[in-house]
């Protein structure tokens, strides 16, 4: 598992340069760990699929609002499930750069959108990605597309957020990477529980965040000023 080489024995990451990033990111190994290396979705499946719900439901697949239902659940999983099947050098597209600066980058407030695998319902929320540079910085806009990757597929909360450190450990090689995921799950909203208010929160420490304590309460200190979730 590459992710356990991931640090060296004081947690911080050996350099690498972007020829070698790039091949680790096409390899076999890397495309199969974080599970990008799906087929494509078999729209045509999803439809007859759907077809057989709404028949067990004693639904009408003929009336008029149903017509093109099942057309559109299945291009709607295509879009949702498209996590499995994102290139990961198209979206670093070189984004890499050797930079100065060993100082805390946080990016708060990605808005994620993502399913359930428990019973296929949306869960939504906010990411909050921190990296401790150790001479190379990722692109702004890269880390939202990180996490939208590993949130458009069928999930549960704790994996995403250990997914997405793990991966920005394995591409950037910072000191440390340090997630937190906040998600509210409309599986306990609408059904079980009916608890509509009930919120979740994970986090995932890997390099300084988890050794260092100063270091992760100095991340933990940002993410409670001036907090603004939206929820």
């Amino acid at each position: 598992m590459l992710t356990k080489n991931a640090f060296n024995g004081n947690g911080i990451h050996m350099d690498h340069s972007q020829a070698e990033v790039e091949e680790k990111l096409n390899s076999s190994e890397f495309l199969r760990l974080f599970e990008l290396d799906l087929p494509p979705v078999d729209r045509e499946a999803i439809a007859l699929s759907t077809i057989n719900i709404l028949n067990a439901v004693g639904e009408d697949v003929n009336r008029e609002g149903l017509l093109n239902t099942p057309k559109r659940v299945a291009k709607m999983y295509d879009e949702l499930l498209s996590g499995y099947r994102t290139d990961p050098v198209k979206l670093i597209n070189g984004a890499i750069f050797d930079v100065e600066y060993d100082d805390m980058v946080i990016v708060k407030d990605i808005e994620f959108n993502s399913l359930c695998e428990h019973h296929m319902l949306p869960f939504i929320g906010h990411a909050h990605v921190a990296y401790i540079p150790n001479q190379k910085v990722i692109g702004l806009s890269k880390i939202p597309r990180i996490v939208d990757m590993f949130a458009n597929r069928l999930q549960v909360q704790e994996r995403m957020t250990r997914q997405i450190a793990e991966f920005l450990a394995e591409v950037l090689h910072a000191r440390g990477v340090a997630v937190v995921v906040e998600g509210k799950h409309m599986c306990s909203m609408m059904r079980g529980v009916e608890k509509h208010d009930s919120s979740m929160t994970t986090s995932a420490m890997l390099g300084e965040f988890r050794m260092n304590n100063v270091t992760r309460g100095e991340f933990l200190s940002h993410l409670n000023r001036n907090a603004n979730h939206g929820f």
